[in-house]
């Protein structure tokens, strides 16, 4: 039995550092799915990937588990919404640079995502959006350290 075949949620074994880092966006297409996210640059983890779920690994501090739409199902009395049609789950990861953020959308692009909006800069943070195939949505923003610390208005805008 695999490790997400367990009769009920209550039953299943996943260790609790995954259960408390991890969010779940769902698919309808595992396997494109771990493509897209491999290509970004993720690894999957195959302790916790099987037919129905994925654990995808961002770097050591952060991962979640990508589900099968059917069998996310069983975490929940609600409704699964396609994603294509409504927010589910939204995941931001911040970057060390303006460069990394467009470099990590340029490989979910070429990977078969899609770009909701356009680019939003605030001077001091600059961020972009990309659904996955899924229409699952990732956030990804850099902000200037100094903002970062210290609130935006400490931000010293660059002379043009």
């Amino acid at each position: 039995m695999s490790w997400s075949s367990a009769p009920s949620p209550s039953d299943r074994a996943v260790p609790a550092a995954i259960a408390a880092r991890s969010r779940r966006p769902s698919t309808d297409d595992l396997e494109r799915s771990k493509a897209f996210y491999t290509a970004l640059g993720c690894e999957i983890n195959p302790n916790f990937t099987d037919e129905n779920a994925a654990c995808v690994v961002w770097d050591e501090n952060i991962f979640f588990i990508v589900l099968a739409r059917e069998y996310f199902g069983t975490f929940t009395g609600k409704p699964i919404i396609d994603a294509r049609d409504a927010a589910q789950v939204s995941l931001a990861f911040s970057r060390d640079s303006r460069e990394e953020v467009d470099a990590v959308i340029a490989k979910g692009l070429a990977a078969g995502g899609s770009e909701p909006r356009s680019a939003q800069d605030h001077g001091f943070m600059y961020g972009r959006d990309l659904d996955d195939p899924d229409g699952n949505a990732l956030s990804f923003l850099y902000m200037d350290p100094v903002a970062a610390e210290q609130g935006p208005e400490a931000y010293e805008q660059p002379e043009s």
